[in-house]
């Protein structure tokens, strides 16, 4: 009989222990919700009409890899430093093709699109309605646009007469201006294949459609490995200061969403300014953009280690905020292009002024100290005449 009692009391205690930890459980996931709840609002949505989620469009590219490393991630996170710090998410959308990421930002589906200073010229007119806004710079092209050719091809003028594949008012279009000009070409002294992107040009190349191609990096290596005879004929990494990637906002979001821009800005630099400084932290990296990216981790190191990315100092000296800087701006890069791209018939002399497509709010506003937030120590390129 006791014995039968103590059974009875032992199932009763079994019960109550497991119906005490299910409690506990609930309780644990109501109160995780509560606080991720109060994050958002307390810190998201409440300080100057914050998003939940900023949106923004890039491409297959390393130069971007400062803020998908400090997000941890491509997708919106909670793992995330954009998160933890500043209360918000960030997704990163993937559009290689360069009209589908313009009709993305059009129409909202991205906050932030992706931009070059030297093609953007071409572009303002298309965008005018949506008054467009340069915020801040992500990185300087140092190899990670270049020109690949086909045997027989030593020096540019080599390529007089020949078909070069490009995507035309890209950043491959300027590397090919640049290139010519500077050996005393032109555009009508070759024959461009126009493609809808660098990806496309480096196929073209592969298939013999075309003699030469205006190529992304490391798909210049990809392509001298299997056209045999073909090489690098030039690249980014004498060009130093002709592709600087920068990051656009329509004006309205910009002025409604200004603190989180600001806060965006400045995680996005701490996050370049640690992978600038360590090689450890950029093989991190390497396999966030091989995962978000869909390619090989050497693909990824090789794309990162292909540009420079743009520091808070940088970008002072990009926006003219620092006095003592006389390397190229992004006003230099951009009316000198302009100017460019304008005698070559696409009509850019109209294209707005610097002053009225770009804001100094963000990187003015933020203040970064230290050695690893310093601009870059090196002899300025001259964009020429």
């Amino acid at each position: 009989m006791e014995r039968t009692k103590l059974a009875s009391f032992s199932k009763i205690l079994i019960v109550a222990v497991i119906i005490a930890g299910v409690y506990f459980l609930l309780n644990q996931l109501r109160n995780t919700e509560a606080e991720e709840k109060i994050n958002l609002t307390t810190i998201g949505k409440t300080k100057d009409g914050y998003k939940d989620v900023i949106n923004v469009g890039v491409i297959t590219w390393g130069g971007y890899v400062g803020g998908q490393y400090f997000n941890e991630g491509f997708k919106a996170n909670t793992k995330s430093r954009f998160y933890k710090d500043y209360g918000f998410k960030v997704n990163f959308e993937v559009i290689d093709d360069f009209d589908a990421s313009r009709d993305a930002f059009k129409n909202g589906s991205i906050d932030l699109m992706w931009a070059t200073i030297d093609a953007f010229p071409t572009e303002v007119e298309g965008l005018e309605q949506f008054e467009p806004q340069v915020i801040f710079q992500a990185d300087w092209s140092r190899g990670g646009d270049a020109i690949v050719v086909a045997r027989g091809i030593n020096k540019v003028s080599d390529l007089r007469g020949k078909k070069i594949a490009v995507a035309p008012m890209t950043p491959s279009h300027s590397f090919l201006i640049w290139l010519l000009e500077a050996n005393e070409m032109s555009t009508n002294d070759v024959d461009i294949v126009e493609v809808p992107s660098a990806i496309d040009a480096a196929e073209a190349f592969k298939s013999g459609i075309v003699q030469g191609a205006v190529v992304w990096s490391p798909d210049d290596d990809d392509c001298v490995s299997k056209v045999t005879g073909s090489r690098v004929l030039e690249s980014t990494k004498n060009a130093t200061h002709i592709i600087a990637d920068v990051f656009v906002s329509k004006k309205e979001f910009v002025e409604t969403h200004k603190e989180q821009l600001r806060n965006l800005y400045e995680g996005w630099m701490i996050g370049a300014s640690e992978l600038n400084n360590s090689e450890s932290n950029k093989r991190k990296a390497a396999k966030i953009l091989a995962e978000g990216l869909s390619q090989p981790e050497d693909f990824c190191l090789d794309a990162i280690n292909n540009v420079r990315l743009a520091t808070h100092g940088d970008n002072k000296d990009f926006f003219g905020l620092n006095p003592s800087y006389n390397g190229v701006t992004g006003e230099d890069l951009y009316n000198k292009m302009k100017e460019k791209y304008d005698r070559l018939g696409y009509n850019t002399g109209r294209a707005k002024s610097w002053r009225l497509l770009s804001t100094k709010d963000l990187v003015s506003k933020t203040s970064l100290t230290g050695i690893n937030h310093d601009s870059e120590i090196k002899k300025q390129f001259s964009l020429g005449d």
